[in-house]
């Protein structure tokens, strides 16, 4: 097969075409309270074989590409995640991901096989491929909840680190490996994968931070390049020696995103930009990979009842069994129980016992695409009403700070940008009674399209635009200072926060 400049003149108009319409679909998917994933599913389908006429059914390279776009988007999801918000639901993230992923395949398994009427390897495939959540699915729709951060920690660790243990089984059960080895040595794969992984996320996150915060690149635009090439190196040494490479490019992402590194606002915006392509593609290419006309009306009904199974029995008793490591009130464990929103992630697993050639393969990958597709449409838009009916949302004050960093590389400091609004009680205080840490100061004070030199009796107003220099050092006391005046006044840290 050749391609040459006239086809890719073509591809590059319909690829650019397709982006754009799907950047625009966010917005209409958003108000319809639906994760982007159905709208660019239905797109690949509406350009495939049976509509548009693209033709594409190379199960192989729908593999590499999805697992190339699966690496990107927990890449984004490690590097714009809170370590600080993670870290309390973490042995919960960890026990869902791991436990709850083994107790997740059993009881689809033996549902699909026993009511379902599927063989054996068919169902165990199945149980496997729908057990894990989708990073991109839950970073999305989450986010946009108030929620409280140990329910968010709890779904975003879940959906970072179960995609290495399901990868490792699937892929285990569609060459055979599980049928020749047994289950005990099954077992000891996963666990070494995992761990391997694991350690070289933590080898490569650190070092990377280290090396980051040494390099002086000649431009900032090279930096968020230079962070995503580490997390992309993470996957592939932990690939090379037979290790996890979802642990290890998830893990590193984690340590590099939270380490204090140049420019580190441009490379989470880089990289959230890298993430949205990836899913774009991914989830477009999926809907091509599809034959409407291979779903008949009985694989319809085995969608239905799996997608119920897997909802409303297997997801609430794996948050039940996994929650013994952190317990959990009932209404959040609820909560967990309904927010398993899968996406892109079974639908890229069915494609590796596509690939490898297990019998009755299509008919798996049509049965998830169903499955996706019914549960993200049931579970997806009802997630803010499920969650004020258990009580798990939090009230969201008004914001009475907005607050932006940039960084000073030569001075080893960061300057602030710090919105005073309507409701802070920063209005009033003089600049003296700030008390920012030593070494921190407000250089400007930008008020009605003016800049003025603060003195420290220059009395700040709502509305103004400060500009404040502190050492990287002290950035996260000098914040903390600027909040707690924000919310109590200038005796706020006297009178008790």
């Amino acid at each position: 097969m050749t391609f040459d400049v006239h086809q890719l003149d073509l591809f590059l108009l319909v690829g650019a075409g397709v982006t754009l319409l799907a950047i625009l679909a966010v917005r209409v998917s958003s108000r319809a309270g639906l994760p982007s994933l159905l709208l660019y599913l239905l797109m690949g389908v509406a350009l495939g074989e049976n509509f548009i006429g693209i033709n594409f059914e190379n199960a192989e390279l729908a593999h590499a590409l999805g697992f190339a776009a699966l690496a990107l988007i927990l890449a984004e999801g490690g590097l714009t995640t809170s370590w600080a918000e993670v870290r309390p639901s973490m042995r919960l993230g960890v026990s869902l991901a791991t436990l709850g992923v083994g107790v997740s395949v059993a009881i689809v398994a033996v549902g699909a096989h026993f009511l379902l009427g599927l063989s054996w390897e068919l169902s165990v495939l199945l149980g496997a491929v729908t057990s894990p959540t989708d990073a991109a699915a839950v970073f999305s729709v989450l986010r946009g909840l108030p929620l409280s951060p140990r329910l968010v920690g709890a779904l975003e660790a879940e959906s970072g680190l179960n995609d290495a243990p399901t990868v490792v089984l699937v892929t285990l059960i569609s060459t055979g490996a599980v049928a020749d080895h047994g289950i005990a040595v099954t077992v000891l794969v996963i666990v070494f994968e995992l761990l391997g992984g694991v350690l070289v996320g933590l080898v490569v996150g650190f070092g990377g931070a280290w090396l980051m915060r040494r390099a002086a690149l000649p431009s900032s635009g090279l930096y968020p390049l230079a962070v995503v090439c580490l997390t992309l190196l993470a996957y592939g040494a932990s690939a090379t020696v037979h290790a996890s490479g979802f642990a290890a490019i998830y893990i590193a992402a984690l340590v590099l995103g939270n380490s204090e590194l140049p420019h580190r606002t441009a490379t989470r915006s880089f990289a959230e930009g890298v993430a949205w392509l990836a899913q774009i593609g991914l989830f477009v290419m999926l809907g091509l990979l599809l034959t409407p006309s291979r779903i008949t009306w009985s694989m319809v009904g085995i969608a239905v009842v799996g997608s119920l199974l897997l909802t409303f029995v297997a997801r609430p008793i794996t948050v039940w069994v996994s929650a013994i490591v952190q317990p959990m009130p009932w209404r959040e464990i609820a909560f967990v129980s309904w927010a398993g929103l899968r996406g892109a992630v079974p639908i890229v697993l069915a494609t590796i016992p596509f690939a490898e050639g297990v019998t009755n393969a299509e008919r798996l990958f049509d049965i998830v695409f169903v499955i996706v597709v019914i549960s993200t449409v049931l579970t997806g838009p009802t997630l803010p009403m499920v969650a004020g009916w258990l009580g798990v949302t939090r009230q969201l004050e008004p914001r009475s700070l907005d607050l932006e960093v940039a960084p000073l590389e030569r001075l080893s400091a960061d300057m602030l940008q710090v919105t005073i609004s309507p409701v802070s009680r920063l209005h009033g205080v003089e600049v003296g009674e700030l008390r920012l840490p030593e070494g921190s100061s407000v250089s400007m004070v930008v008020r009605d399209g003016r800049a003025i030199v603060p003195e420290r009796r220059t009395v700040l107003r709502r509305g103004d635009d400060l500009l404040v220099v502190t050492p990287r050092g002290l950035r996260e006391p000098t914040v903390r200072r600027l909040r707690t005046v924000s919310a109590h006044g200038r005796l706020g840290r006297w009178l008790g926060d």
